[in-house]
């Protein structure tokens, strides 16, 4: 497989321009804040082939959709991410000739993504002529500020001669979606300003059909340079600022950019927004580069001593779960509740930079244990928050109940695939499987009790009003579904489906019971509906094959022509991209797991035989053409005790994006199902369980590997759990003392225990 980047503990580093590459370089090269990121496509003109992609976080406009087929109860509208105006652009010039990486002579290239300061650097030197000059840029969105965009510039005169220098800084609304309509674009300027050293723009998404918000963006961009600037032309969607300067021979000068970026979500009117831009512009202004840089590198450090998994032993590993765990806190680190886990971040278009219901089957247990339980609650809040537009969602069906969306911005469903929109409604089980999961995790009920319990109600009476019952077989079973394998589209009885709705039926139930009288009137949950849930959970129909002992993908699952993987032919993968739609629906492949999802999300109410048996089965048929595939087959192999299989399996979790897997990464990383790296080492190789309200390990570790360390936070306490092939370690670092279970045994930490 080739590697288009160095394998390094902490950097994602190469020394090559490959304009073949260049896409894929600008994807593994993404950075953000969270509120913020962009592609690490370069800030100068670049006449080969980039995509140039800068994403704010929840700012989106929603696309049209309808086409021929409509059918009643479509979405009216495809939410799509906006590409923002373009703020980070400075175009470069030497000797008054443009530079141009795509067809200048350029030596010596370096593109270095630092993981552990969260900074992107390049260096390069560009000869035109007789002229050489070397440029060093550095570039970050900072975490400690989060308005503000940085990009600084050492520049080396290699000549032996004097040499002009020019630097064209932009901010520049005339930027395009790829995705987009007939070359559509959606800034309109409302207004900008500059002077010598410095420009502003307000700039508004264009109106739309639906009534959804615009969204304002106000930037200011500021400059630091010994260069000399001077009056630009003005132009119909840009703010320009040029500076030029003589570079002596051997001679070196810096350049920086500032930006500081506003959006209208955060503010009430155009005018404090404006405001809000003057003050944080000030603000940072009067800092030097190097206080910027440091309070940036500063919280990276601080994530990093909690968050950091070391593994010996293996550096492609290692450098695979530090990528990930960059990208995601790059993506999410929960300040703002408003926003959510995207699929791609801040790294693409695809997928809309929507949320999906990866989020709570793969984040929600990634930030359980390595952030504070407030921002786990402010996901579970993020689905509270919008059960307006689920109950939307479900009435558009023409059922009642609440069924959340499989994509969207702001509750209301906005993807325009029938097989999805429609049929995924396996979705609503894992909204309620994440209210479980950080209950049983942080032993807290109170917002299950509070805000909880309404979401668990709307899903329950979805489920109640979606099933129907078969007076042949005298089981209630849902029809009409695709489950999380995306392969297979409209069946009927897909077990996990109908085992997500029989068990969101059990918890709401079971929930019920604990919550105040008030709050019970305020839900309204007739006896009928008590009993008539009740009835689902006793006869819900879940598909079964004796002889095989495993638990049937669905009714006709069986039916199909049975072959494994390895009898597709390698030129044919991924199937995705060498089949018809038509093929692959008649074909056993599974994209994901499916069955083997609902097994992982409850370990411990199968036997080991069970597990064995639907692993053994499943994963032979398994194409894990899903980015969130590989994770869950890790997690289950390693309880199996295939080790050989969850080695496998995490190496194609934790390089997905880095060894281009999937064939996909120049759309942007997968950022969602990064967390399944983290998940197949904590809850794979450690073997982390929380059972009866205790936090379990048993660990083991991969035979290439000689040691890995990780912390997890539970229930107030910071956890260290250090594994080596000599046995195990875990100390309390901070929190009252607790009993755990190691290898099975109960052990009290109080400091320091280990096995070794």
């Amino acid at each position: 497989m080739k590697r288009i980047f160095e394998v390094n503990p902490w950097h994602v580093i190469s020394h090559e321009l490959v304009p073949t590459d260049k896409r894929l370089q600008e994807s593994m090269t993404s950075i953000g804040n969270g509120y913020m990121g962009m592609r690490g496509m370069f800030e100068e003109h670049y006449s080969n082939d980039t995509l140039k992609g800068i994403y704010i976080g929840g700012v989106w406009y929603p696309d049209k959709t309808r086409v021929g087929w409509w059918k009643n109860g479509y979405p009216e509208y495809f939410g799509k991410v906006v590409n923002a105006v373009n703020f980070v652009k400075v175009n470069l010039t030497i000797d008054g000739d443009q530079v141009d990486l795509a067809k200048d002579d350029v030596s010596d290239f370096t593109l270095d993504l630092n993981m552990h300061t969260g900074v992107l650097r390049r260096s390069f030197i560009v000869t035109k002529g007789e002229k050489r000059v070397q440029f060093l840029i550095d570039r970050f969105v900072s975490v400690a500020q989060k308005e503000l965009f940085d990009v600084h510039y050492s520049v080396h005169n290699l000549s032996d001669e004097p040499v002009q220098i020019g630097f064209i800084s932009q901010i520049d609304a005339d930027v395009f979606n790829e995705d987009a309509n007939y070359d559509e674009q959606f800034w309109q300027v409302l207004d900008k300003s500059h002077a010598v050293t410095g420009g502003s723009m307000i700039a508004e998404t264009k109106p739309n059909d639906f009534g959804t918000p615009r969204f304002t963006l106000g930037m200011q961009m500021m400059h630091v340079t010994d260069f000399r600037g001077s009056n630009a032309p003005e132009t119909e969607k840009a703010v320009t600022n040029i500076f030029r300067g003589t570079l002596d021979a051997d001679e070196t000068k810096n350049f920086e950019k500032r930006v500081i970026v506003t959006t209208s979500r955060d503010y009430e009117d155009i005018t404090a927004l404006r405001s809000g831009l003057a003050s944080l512009s000030e603000q940072v202004s009067v800092q030097s580069y190097e206080d910027l840089l440091k309070a940036h590198v500063d919280v990276w450090k601080q994530r990093w001593e909690q968050a950091d998994v070391a593994i010996d032993g293996d550096d492609a590993a290692q450098q695979g779960i530090r990528f990930n765990l960059f990208q995601l806190f790059s993506t999410y680190y929960g300040e703002d509740k408003r926003l959510n886990l995207g699929p791609k971040g801040f790294t693409g278009e695809k997928y809309g930079g929507a949320t999906y219901w990866d989020t709570e089957a793969f984040g929600v247990p990634f930030y359980l244990s390595l952030a504070k339980p407030k921002v786990t609650e402010n996901l579970l809040e993020y689905r509270y928050n919008q059960l307006a537009g689920a109950f939307h969602n479900a009435k558009q069906q023409g059922l009642k109940g609440a069924l959340y969306p499989m994509v969207t911005f702001n509750g209301i469903e906005c993807h325009n695939e029938w097989e999805i929109t429609f049929e995924e409604i396996h979705r609503n089980g894992s909204i309620a499987y994440a209210i479980f999961n950080y209950t049983r995790y942080t032993g807290d009920e109170t917002y299950l009790k509070e805000k909880g319990i309404d979401v668990l109600t709307a899903i329950s009476r979805f489920w109640a009003d979606r099933v129907h019952f078969s007076e042949r077989k005298q089981q209630y079973m849902i029809h009409g579904v695709t489950g999380p394998n995306e392969y297979e589209n409209n069946v009927n009885n897909n077990w996990y489906t109908n085992f997500m709705a029989r068990w969101t039926l059990e918890y709401t139930l079971a929930s019920l019971k604990k919550v105040s009288a008030d709050k019970q009137a305020d839900l309204a949950v007739s006896d009928e509906e008590l009993a008539k849930w009740q009835d689902i959970i006793d006869r819900m129909y879940l598909p079964h094959d004796d002889k095989l002992g495993i638990f049937v993908q669905h009714d006709t699952y069986l039916d199909k022509d049975i072959k494994p993987v390895s009898s597709i032919p390698a030129d044919q993968r991924p199937i995705n991209q060498h089949w018809s739609w038509d093929h692959i629906l008649r074909s056993p492949y599974i994209k994901q797991a499916d069955v083997l999802q609902g097994i992982y999300y409850f370990m411990d109410r199968f036997t080991e035989a069970q597990k064995k048996a639907n692993f053994d089965f499943y994963e032979p048929l398994t194409v894990h053409e899903s980015s969130l595939s590989p994770a869950v087959h890790a997690i289950l192999a390693a309880d199996l005790h295939y080790e050989d299989k969850a080695v496998e399996m995490y190496a194609r979790t934790a390089r997905l994006d880095l060894d281009n897997y999937n064939n996909d990464t120049v759309d942007g990383l997968h950022i969602t199902s990064m967390t399944g790296s983290w998940l197949a080492i904590v809850q794979g190789f450690a073997g982390m369980r929380v059972q009866a309200d205790k936090l379990a390990f048993a660990p083991f570790v991969p035979k290439a590997w000689t040691h890995y360390q990780f912390h997890v936070n539970f229930r107030g306490r910071l956890l260290k759990v250090d594994v080596d092939q000599q046995g195990t370690t875990v100390e309390l670092v901070s929190g009252e003392p607790l009993t755990i279970e190691l290898n099975g045994n109960d052990v009290a930490l109080k400091d320091t225990v280990s096995t070794k």
